[in-house]
Order: C-alpha cells, then sequence, then structure tokens
C-alpha cells in the first residue's frame, strides 16, 4: 500500500491536519503511528483505513478487506453482542462461526446475549476489536486497541498482531499504552507539524502526555518480581499504566 502526496483538512480554509504526506507499507509491516496529542495520528489511521478521503494525494493498493477498531466504540446501537457481529460478518461476507471464535479468545463470549449499550467501556473495546478481526483483513487499522482491556486480552493481542502479518497483513496502529514496543520488527510513523515520516525508534520526540516518554531516555534493566498470582493482574496493569512493558507468564506461554 502506496501513499502518496496526501494533504487532508476537516473544512474549506480549515488548518491543515496532514500535508504532502508519502509513506509505503509493504506485506507483513506492523506499523506504530506515534506523536503527541492531537498531531493527527487518528486522521491518519482512518485515512488509511478509507472512513477519511484524501483532499490531495492518493493511497493506492489498499488491501480489498479492511479491518478498523476505532479507540471508542459506538455502543449506542440497537444489538446485541452477538447480533451485532453477526451483522458484520453477514457485511463482510464471512463464516458467522468466526463470531464464537473471535468472542472466545478475546474473552468475551459470556457476554454474547448482552445488549451494546449496557457494555463496559473495556468490553466494548473488545467488540470493536472482534468486528474488525472478522473475514481476515489484509488491513487491520488499530487506534489504541490496549485501552481497557484486561491482562489476558492484552497478552493476546500482540500475537493476534503477529499472526496477521504472518500471513501477509498489514497492520497500522497507535499505542499510547506501550503494549507493542518491544514486538520484533515494528516500524514507526511520527506525526507532527503536519508531516508524517518513518522513523527510527530512538528519534521518536518525547511525548509529555506519555508517562513512558517522560524524561531523558535512560538505559533499560528488567527486574524480576514475585507477586501473589491474585494479585499479578492488578500490579501489571499498574504497572503498564506507568509507561512500563511487563511480560507475564501467560504473554510468553502464547508467544
Amino acid at each position: 500500500m502506496r501513499v502518496s502526496n496526501l494533504s487532508f483538512r476537516y473544512r474549506r480554509g480549515g488548518p491543515w491536519v496532514l500535508s504532502n504526506v508519502d509513506l509505503d507499507f509493504a506485506p507483513g509491516d506492523v506499523t506504530e503511528i506515534v506523536g503527541r496529542n492531537g498531531a493527527g495520528k487518528s486522521t491518519l489511521l482512518r485515512l488509511l483505513a478509507g472512513l477519511l478521503t484524501p483532499l490531495d494525494g492518493t493511497i493506492s493498493s489498499r488491501p480489498h478487506v479492511v479491518g478498523y477498531a476505532p479507540e471508542r466504540f459506538p455502543t449506542e446501537q440497537p444489538f446485541t453482542v452477538a447480533g451485532y457481529l453477526r451483522h458484520m460478518a453477514g457485511v463482510r461476507r464471512t463464516d458467522p462461526r468466526q463470531v464464537e471464535a473471535w468472542a472466545e479468545r478475546l474473552g468475551m463470549d459470556h457476554l454474547l446475549g448482552h445488549r451494546l449499550p449496557d457494555l463496559s467501556k473495556g468490553t466494548a473495546h473488545k467488540v470493536g476489536l472482534a468486528q474488525a478481526l472478522l473475514g481476515g483483513p489484509g488491513l487491520l487499522v488499530l487506534d489504541e486497541p490496549f485501552a481497557g482491556l484486561d491482562t489476558a486480552t492484552r497478552s493476546e493481542l500482540p500475537v493476534i498482531i503477529g499472526e496477521v502479518a504472518e500471513r501477509g497483513g498489514l497492520v497500522v496502529v497507535s499505542d499510547h499504552q506501550g503494549d507493542l514496543r518491544g514486538f520484533p520488527g515494528l516500524r514507526r510513523v511520527e506525526v507532527g507539524g503536519t508531516a508524517a515520516r518513518e522513523v527510527d525508534p530512538d528519534e521518536v520526540a518525547a511525548d509529555p502526555d506519555d508517562p513512558a516518554d517522560a524524561g531523558p531516555r535512560e538505559a533499560l534493566t528488567v527486574l524480576e518480581v514475585t507477586v501473589a498470582a491474585s494479585r499479578a493482574g492488578e500490579l501489571a496493569d499498574r504497572l503498564r499504566r506507568e509507561g512500563h512493558m511487563v511480560r507475564t507468564p501467560e504473554a510468553e506461554v502464547a508467544e
């Protein structure tokens, strides 16, 4: 997929959000979109997914099947979880048995009969992920996919992303939580000042809103912690919120 000379703004005469952007994505790429809050990351993701149309420039060779999971899944819809996902499976002309398979893998199979408006933010986020994965997308676009997820699903999602890439799909993701920062072969595209360019991870400017980027960069070390099993999930989530990379035994098994 190629982005050529892309420019976009939301209204005539308004400020340009992105200008003259050129990017290339190869089969199997996993790309993280980084930048300060308000820099245009979500706008770029929606453009790549085809939900917005560039005012200038083109996006060519976009895969036929696109899965997009927004940062906030719209729950004000007259469906149960199962009803919505089966509807989406019908729209995408894919096997409806995928609904139960993805619901089980994302740890929400017990909620299939619940109404969308009754879901918590984290559970609604899982529904957004499930609908994006239906049909085996050739392009998977994820906007802050780790936000609000439980520990088990946070560990499983990088495995799923790896599977999409392994079969030649493209994955483009914004990840303020930092869960993909150790992902093998991860590319980074930095958005800022209407520009978007691929950068080496060490070139990315610090984001004052991201605790993982606060202060000067320091050498990293591995700290092994033994904790009661009943508290492991809570501690892992707290450490992630503070910007630390956390690997749990469950994640290592999944890998």
